[in-house]
């Protein structure tokens, strides 16, 4: 498993823990990890950026409407 792909399982772990004391430990713990300095993005960010910046170039956009009623069609097909 990769760092990447670790970061996205920790976020999401994250984001359903309501302990404070926890949550405020695991903020201690990762302030005394990161590093200061310019951000070095993966390849596979810059990728995406550069998909993203195509897509938005050729206006294949979506509206934030326009998919939550693709989000919700998709969850009452379930």
């Amino acid at each position: 498993m990769g760092t990447i792909e670790l970061r996205h399982i920790i976020t999401e772990k994250l984001s359903h823990i309501d302990d404070v004391s926890f949550l405020s430990a695991i903020k201690t713990i990762i302030e005394g990890k990161v590093s200061e300095g310019t951000y070095k993005l993966s390849d596979y960010q810059t990728n995406r950026i550069d998909l993203a910046r195509q897509q938005l170039k050729n206006k294949q956009t979506i509206s934030h409407d326009d998919l939550q009623k693709e989000i919700d069609q998709w969850l009452s097909s379930k």
